[in-house]
């Protein structure tokens, strides 16, 4: 004789099933990595931190997101559109202030920071048969500035007006991501394009293999002129084919963000993971071997998020 289980059981499993489900959903954390251009530095660098956030967060969904970098990247973190960021300090500074002028509406009081990651070089290659020897020459050239309102073209902005020179001083600029802007150079329908990236971008190796290339200088008196975030730095020679001597130019520091939604454990996880992992984030690019420890705090233009506090507090980085 077969026996059912009574009425009452009957609501009572099924209102239990109603409660696990939600549960088992919430225990499930989506990480949405953004990046920047396929070709820049930022996304080899995401991909890397997937696949260690995929293997060491339990029940995590990573996915890594190409974009525009910088600007987009923190309107979207401010928007609840990805779980963790990079972006320049310049961009992220701006973010945090509400500067309408380069892409932020109002102030992106949301976001939160993990860690300082490593500096961008502004990187600026030019035609060798342009004429340009430095960021001076561009008046009458074509040039690429990057993407519109990206890290990148701030960058390029913040320069030009340093110089007295502004976009009406160009023949043509245009307003392209990394691996775009190099196409047209090897075509011969620009002189230069600016780039800024962790050093050895592969989208400047590419250039430089390809046709004759000369890595232009920017002035160290540019630096101080414009202030923090912006310092002197070189790249050194050989970091590009035909590239024999250093070349002055600037950096502005990267950080690793996220926004205040997100829970504290996995922003926990995803900075402890970072810094016990750094040989395959060097392994993804060599700019990653700048990212440390030590510096993990050095200059964060936001409140940082009570998951990476945590992990600091615990290292003894924060007393």
């Amino acid at each position: 004789m077969r026996h059912f289980p009574s009425r009452a059981l009957r609501a009572l499993i099924a209102g239990t099933a109603l409660v696990a489900a939600p549960l088992t959903a919430q225990a499930e954390q989506f990480i949405n990595i953004l990046t920047g251009g396929t070709s820049g530095v930022y996304y080899p660098v995401g991909v890397a931190l997937s696949e260690i956030y995929g293997k060491g967060i339990p029940d995590a969904r990573v996915q890594v997101q190409a974009t525009k970098a910088s600007v987009e990247n923190l309107n979207l973190l401010q928007k609840g559109g990805g779980e963790f960021a990079i972006a320049l300090g310049d961009s992220v500074k701006y973010a945090w202030e509400g500067n309408a002028e380069v892409g932020f509406a109002a102030p992106l009081t949301k976001l939160r920071g993990i860690a300082a990651a490593y500096p961008n070089y502004i990187q600026v290659a030019a035609n060798a048969d342009s004429g340009i020897a430095t960021i001076a020459d561009f008046k009458g050239k074509a040039v690429s500035v990057g993407a519109a309102k990206s890290g990148t073209e701030l960058n390029a902005r913040a320069i030009l007006g340093a110089l007295g020179l502004s976009y009406d001083d160009l023949a043509k600029t245009e307003y392209l991501p990394f691996a775009e802007s190099v196409e047209l150079m090897k075509n011969r329908q620009l002189d230069a394009t600016l780039q800024s990236a962790g050093l050895g971008v592969a989208s400047l190796k590419d250039l430089a293999v390809s046709v004759p290339t000369t890595i232009v200088s920017i002035p160290a008196e540019v630096a101080d002129q414009l202030g923090a975030p912006y310092l002197a730095a070189t790249i050194p020679a050989g970091t590009y084919e035909g590239q024999t001597a250093d070349v002055a130019t600037l950096a502005v520091g990267n950080f690793f963000l996220t926004h205040e939604d997100v829970p504290e454990e996995t922003v926990y996880q995803m900075t402890k993971l970072m810094f016990e992992n750094l040989p395959t984030l060097v392994a993804a690019h060599k700019a990653a071997s700048a990212i440390s420890l030590e510096g993990a705090l050095n200059g964060m233009p936001v409140p940082l998020h009570p998951g990476a506090e945590r992990y600091y507090r615990e290292v003894g980085l924060i007393k």
